[in-house]
């Protein structure tokens, strides 16, 4: 472990010491947080690789397994049981608990076992890997944990906004990898192996499963065997996780032939627009929300451009027009969860006091709060060919004055396109943190084609 005398660790455990503060302020209760176990994939002995939950990692900064943290007027206490004799063989050395406790700034370190003795009126939050919870532990003080949390983790210190650019950096890489095996790879897998490969190499992993696809109306999909033709786009979302958990998301959709053709590239340039159009409006005390519903306006204006949406830009969003080729909200929070603190629900992506829209062209936004400094958000918007969508509006008829079936027609061969970006909001703006990865339809191109 290194030496508490190192100004970089002195540094690091002065800012996980602010944030245990901060929390403790906001929370005004003890509390205990689980950091979860492996599971296992198919037999005991057999698991994923593990990931502490990351309320845990942001109070601490180190994933360990089967740990807790009691945390009580910004002291934390560890518990963790010493490795069992013998556990060098399977894993080698591993620090003991005091050496842990010495490492996060902790207080005091006991073995599991005695926590009970210190939990009394302590509150939690679940953990989703381990069943055990405070039961006597009344839900309000979950619900009050949970909205100090929120207010802690939504505005990123030094120390977590270095780990993120370090996340995008790797990022941007794999993506810039994964466009220059296209011209040589004959399956999504392969582009998927080149991206991943990038990232696996600077010890990091994927923040999320890699979506790598030449069927980009599938938002998450999770195949990558479809075979790569001359005529395809191709959407890769991938993103690293450094290994204190904290992740980057980022989305390019480029040409398998390492050039836009017409109808591609037109509604390339349309997403484009409402992509750079809503980060040039980010900035402190804007509305989430009015981001995605400007970026749904050119996106909606860019499609009566192209004579595929008729009528007024305004009415047509007013009626979730757009949403037929743009169902998804324009991004999310991001941090050491690549949606960040989704696992409290809608309380770190909603406001207090407002609720999800059951409109269709609302409904599945993740943000809606006012931008501040030290946010970290995705803009992401994308255009979509989602044939249960269509095919249901089409025969419903309910769309027949806004929508040129006949016109879209000529634009059948694009199935998904999808440009997605780290933005953080400064005190005078934003500032997109991966900007390294060019949008530009010609600069995509010729990444691509400097491969061929």
């Amino acid at each position: 472990m290194s030496s508490l005398s190192s100004p970089v660790l002195a540094s690091r455990l002065a800012a996980l010491q602010a944030r245990r503060q901060r929390l403790s302020t906001l929370s005004q209760r003890p509390l205990v947080l689980w950091s979860g176990q492996p599971l296992a994939r198919n037999f005991p002995a057999n698991t994923y690789s593990f990931r502490a939950n990351s309320h845990f990692l942001y109070l601490t900064g180190q994933s360990l397994a089967g740990a807790a943290l009691h945390l009580d007027q910004g002291q934390l206490t560890l518990f963790i049981d010493d490795p069992e004799p013998g556990a060098d063989l399977w894993h080698g050395p591993e620090p003991d608990r005091d050496t842990l406790a010495q490492a996060m700034g902790a207080i005091a370190a006991y073995p599991l076992a005695e926590l009970p003795a210190h939990l009394g009126e302590a509150a939690t939050l679940p953990v989703l890997d381990w069943p055990q919870r405070l039961p006597h532990s009344p839900a309000h003080w979950h619900q009050q944990l949970a909205l100090a949390m929120v207010e802690t983790r939504l505005y990123h210190d030094p120390l977590a906004l270095g780990e993120m650019e370090q996340a995008a950096a790797v990022s941007v890489a794999a993506h810039r990898a994964g466009m220059a095996a296209t011209p040589t790879a004959n399956r999504e897998a392969q582009v998927r192996a080149a991206m991943e490969q990038v990232i696996l190499a600077e010890n990091l992993t994927c923040a999320y499963n890699s979506i790598v696809t030449t069927r980009g109306e599938v938002l998450h999909n999770p195949h990558y065997h479809h075979p790569l033709e001359a005529g395809d786009l191709l959407l890769a979302d991938v993103g690293a996780e450094t290994a204190a958990g904290w992740a980057a998301d980022i989305t390019r959709t480029w040409p398998v032939s390492g050039r836009f053709s017409a109808p591609q590239r037109d509604l390339y340039e349309v997403v484009l627009a409402a992509h750079d159009g809503a980060i040039a409006a980010a900035q402190p005390g804007v509305e989430y929300r009015q981001l995605h519903l400007q970026a749904c306006r050119l996106l909606a204006a860019g499609l009566v451009d192209l004579g595929i949406l008729r009528g007024a830009v305004d009415h047509l969003v007013e009626r979730d027009v757009h949403a037929l080729f743009f169902p998804h909200g324009l991004g999310h929070l991001l941090g050491l969860d690549v949606h960040d603190m989704e696992d409290l629900g809608d309380r770190a992506g909603y406001a207090p006091g407002r609720r999800r829209s059951d409109r269709f062209g609302l409904c599945f936004l993740r943000l809606d709060r006012p931008l501040a400094p030290g946010m970290v958000v995705t803009i992401e918007p994308g255009f979509y060919q989602v044939p249960a969508i269509l095919e249901s509006a089409r025969r419903s008829g309910k769309y027949d004055d806004a929508v040129n079936w006949q016109r879209l027609e000529a634009f059948g061969a694009v199935r998904g396109i999808r440009i997605e970006d780290d933005v953080l909001i400064t005190n005078q703006g934003c500032r997109v943190l991966t900007a390294a990865l060019p949008t530009g339809a010609a600069a995509i191109e010729t990444l691509v084609q400097a491969a061929q």
